[in-house]
């Protein structure tokens, strides 16, 4: 487990992850692929994905799948797009497939436990020391922690950002690595050339100095936002909730774990015993509500599964029926999306995370006990509130980003 300080701590998944945008009209044509790297079973290594992105019980170090109103994005290991996605996206007509974008260049996921800080400033203090340092991110909030996807040239300033906010890391000196070369970029470039409206191309003017100050990045934000139209809108009559499945072990201690084989137990196959299958070893209860939820398709879910975590979704308020009591959290609340729609936005810009949610940090004063989240997709973002408050947020970023 991470270590703790102060202000939190942080790890690294293993491996490189890429970003992937599917438009709303292609996601029947990739439900199979999204199932397919969905399940965390072993069988990966028939298609040739190296299995270094699966923990020792066959889960994912990291994975996120999300379906918006706006796009499906997937952050899943590099391995499994190539040898997954890649090959769906090829049989595609040419013109269709320009639609769909996976990212050339491989990101870094940086795990953070924020210990002692509240919801109110977390995102902020998180995202601010990298938008300052000029680095592009994509931010998810999840039900235990926070994670920052950063292009792998970057990690080793994001490295150095943290620990100067008095963050630790709980992993070996391996993973301090020099930084990968490759071409700075806030989201996924194409590997035809052409952007999906969040990379960088060869081609782009350099992009202009950080911002020297929080004052300045906010200003430089909604600037941008607003040069490009990027309009802040809710989804009516959608609510969610930010959820986790159970955790193995307390579905194995439950009163109707005897009625399932034990997480222990190992079979025979021709006379020789075996390991157990990835049946044995998750909650099937939940599995088989995520498939159900992904076929349906959903208007929001997202799903993260990450090492060291129970799975954290956070889902339309309708779909719980499906998942019985295999979920664990406030199902009685409700939370409200506010989308902001990425796809023009400039190749160079950086710190929207940043600059979106500390400008209403500062206009609300969201106190400790408030509840503000981020979701970052391939070409959107979604700052995540109550009801009450999302109204609140909603007024202060309209007349910020109406066009006179």
């Amino acid at each position: 487990m991470p270590a703790t300080s102060s202000s939190g701590s942080a790890y690294l998944p293993n491996g490189t992850f890429a970003l992937i945008h599917i438009p709303l009209n292609l996601y029947p044509t990739f439900l199979q692929p999204i199932l397919q790297t969905l399940l965390p079973q072993s069988q990966h290594a028939s298609i040739g994905a190296d299995l270094s992105s699966l923990t020792i019980d066959d889960q994912h170090g990291f994975l996120n799948i999300s379906v918006t109103p706006i796009e499906c994005s997937i952050v899943c290991h590099s391995t499994l797009a190539k040898n997954i996605f890649e090959p769906c996206i090829r049989k595609l007509p040419k013109d269709v497939a320009k639609t769909v974008s996976m990212s050339k260049d491989s990101y870094a996921v940086f795990s953070v436990i924020s210990a002692g800080m509240d919801a109110g400033s977390r995102v902020v203090d998180l995202t601010s020391p990298l938008a300052l340092a000029g680095i592009p991110i994509f931010f998810i909030t999840t039900y235990y922690s926070d994670f920052i996807l950063v292009p792998t040239k970057d990690r080793q300033s994001v490295v150095t950002a943290l620990l100067a906010r008095n963050f630790e890391f709980s992993e070996d000196e391996s993973s301090f690595r020099s930084p990968v070369p490759g071409t700075h970029s806030r989201g996924p470039s194409q590997s035809s050339g052409h952007s999906n409206g969040n990379g960088k191309r060869n081609s782009d003017p350099p992009a202009s100095p950080p911002p020297t100050n929080v004052a300045e990045l906010q200003l430089r934000t909604f600037e941008t936002l607003k040069k490009r139209s990027v309009v802040p809108h809710i989804i009516p009559d959608l609510q969610l909730i930010q959820c986790s499945g159970r955790e193995r072990s307390t579905m194995a201690s439950s009163s109707y774990s005897q009625f399932r084989p034990s997480l222990t137990r190992t079979h025979t196959w021709n006379g020789q015993r075996v390991q157990p299958s990835w049946l044995d070893t998750i909650d099937t209860k939940l599995y088989t509500g995520l498939i159900s939820a992904l076929v349906s398709p959903p208007r929001f879910l997202s799903i993260t599964l990450a090492q060291d975590d129970a799975p954290s979704l956070l889902l339309d308020k309708s779909l719980l029926p499906i998942f019985g009591d295999s979920l664990v959290g406030d199902t009685e609340g409700s939370l409200i999306p506010i989308f902001l729609d990425l796809e023009k936005l400039p190749f160079e810009a950086t710190g929207i995370v940043s600059g979106v949610a500390g400008r209403l940090v500062q206009e609300m004063q969201i106190q400790e006990s408030a509840e503000l989240s981020y979701l970052s997709t391939a070409r959107a973002g979604a700052v995540i509130l109550s009801e009450e408050q999302s109204i609140r947020a909603l007024g202060i970023l309209e007349p910020l980003l109406t066009k006179e």
